[in-house]
């Protein structure tokens, strides 16, 4: 168990980590840290003197980046702190209930119908948004047949079922569409490329939304870690209290995908590293993963940025090579413990 000490230093740390993160996603390019063209933007708007196409490149193109990375990260792991503490299972992650699938079916569909990539908030966008609710939504109906409220299990069991059918369905789509392959493929990936200021007004609300409501019943997600016959005897309504968490924790997600593909394993390493110096309370690891998860996808995306050259890696293979060597440690930690390795 942690000290509660320990939290306030961390949210200080995490914050602090931000600034030089922010610094180098803004100022690192292919040929490496330029902090010049910080100076050539501030003299631009001073004296309309200067690089124009620089600040240009700043303000238009990697800063709406920057933000946006920062969001979607935060969600995820936000996202991924309420479906770990709903599921009671430190290796559950935001797309558990099928919100990946629901989102990658959608956007699959949009994209092989020719819709458009582009706009304030693009068809595909809408298409991939609309898929993961509709997924979780499903997922919730299944599971009330194992009763009311649905255990966490059969939650957790419906939405490995509808994962499993979308998937099917998605491969089904691109085998007859296979000349949208290419695009759907890299959707898949993830990517922070298409970011602007155009999209992230409509977007971010819909993220602040979705995390707020999961801010809002940290006490509520304490309870529940304690399972649900305590739950209810201390008065809370499991069926209304996990329903109003999930639906916060899949708009986030949904969102998050929705805008910039699948990115894996971030709602999955930031809560639970998080919670190792937290503890399980939510008030103090909710914050924690939220800074947590919008610095690792920052990183990740400079990484993506610069890796390879003027070639741009999806964020998607980033946070999964950095993510399933962790996901493995995990799995190993976890059943040393339990004496089965």
């Amino acid at each position: 168990m942690s000290s509660p000490n320990r939290s306030a230093p961390l949210l200080i740390l995490l914050s602090l980590a931000l600034i030089p993160a922010f610094l180098g996603a803004l100022l690192s390019d292919t040929m490496g840290f330029n902090p010049e063209a910080l100076v050539q933007a501030w003299r631009f708007f001073r004296t309309g003197q200067g690089d124009e196409t620089e600040t240009l490149i700043l303000l238009e193109l990697r800063l709406p980046r920057i933000i946006l990375a920062l969001s979607v990260g935060a969600s995820l792991g936000v996202s991924g702190a309420a479906f770990q503490g709903i599921f009671r299972n430190s290796l559950a992650d935001p797309y558990v209930i099928g919100a990946s699938s629901g989102a990658a079916l959608g956007a699959a569909l949009a994209i092989t119908a020719g819709l458009s990539l582009a706009g304030p908030v693009s068809p595909v966008a809408l298409c991939a948004f609309c898929g993961a609710l509709v997924a979780v939504f499903l997922a919730f109906v299944i599971s009330r047949s194992a009763g009311n409220p649905p255990p966490a299990a059969a939650l957790l069991l419906a939405g490995v079922s509808l994962s499993s059918l979308f998937s099917a369905l998605l491969s089904l789509i691109l085998v007859l569409k296979d000349q949208a392959l290419h695009q759907v493929y890299y959707w898949l990936l993830g990517s922070l490329n298409g970011a602007s200021w155009t999209e992230l007004p409509a977007i971010l609300p819909v993220m602040f939304a979705g995390c707020l409501m999961v801010f809002l019943t940290h006490g509520q997600l304490d309870l529940l870690l304690q399972g649900e016959e305590v739950a209810e005897s201390l008065g809370t309504d499991v069926r209304k209290t996990r329903l109003f968490i999930a639906l916060g924790a899949s708009l986030a997600a949904a969102a998050a995908v929705s805008v910039a593909g699948i990115i894996g394993f971030v709602g999955l390493i930031a809560p639970h590293a998080m919670r190792m110096i937290t503890g399980p309370t939510h008030k103090k690891l909710l914050p924690a993963t939220a800074l947590a998860g919008a610095l690792l996808v920052l990183l990740s995306d400079i990484l993506a940025r610069n890796l390879a050259g003027s070639m741009e890696i999806p964020i998607g293979i980033i946070t999964s090579l950095g993510g399933a060597p962790f996901f493995i440690y995990l799995l190993a930690y976890r059943g040393r413990r339990l004496g089965r390795f």
